[in-house]
């Protein structure tokens, strides 16, 4: 089970939506935006460099992309709230009842909970 996967997916949604309004170039890379634990655990579930990353092809501010990003991404029905963290970063708090899907998902996998082949084509 990949937690990171529904959000990373609500982030390059909404990436696409301000590429279909011009905001962001239609041929930018989105392979070096991340979505993972932030550094502090205070602040929040999930961290990502969206905005970041997205600035410089965009000719934008990464906090004004940030600011875009922001309402979309909070509106996934599993994010309590999104804050625009330092320069740019974005992080999600999600709400309380997605966890117990994660533990029964984790409960499921049984033995086999934590085996993965991501990787396994290289370093």
């Amino acid at each position: 089970m990949d937690v990171f996967a529904p959000f990373h997916d609500a982030v390059l949604n909404a990436v696409a939506k301000l590429q279909e309004d011009g905001i962001v170039p239609a041929d930018v890379k989105l392979g070096a935006i991340t979505m993972e634990p932030p550094r502090e655990s205070g602040h929040g579930d999930l961290a990502t460099n969206a905005a970041m990353v997205l600035a410089k092809p965009s000719k934008a501010k990464p906090r004004d992309l940030a600011e875009k990003l922001l309402p979309m991404i909070e509106a996934h029905d599993d994010v309590e709230k999104v804050e625009i963290a330092g320069p740019g970063f974005l992080n999600l708090t999600l709400k309380q009842s997605f966890w117990p899907g994660v533990v029964r998902a984790v409960l499921g996998q049984g033995e086999a909970f934590g085996s993965s082949d991501q990787g396994a084509a290289g370093r």
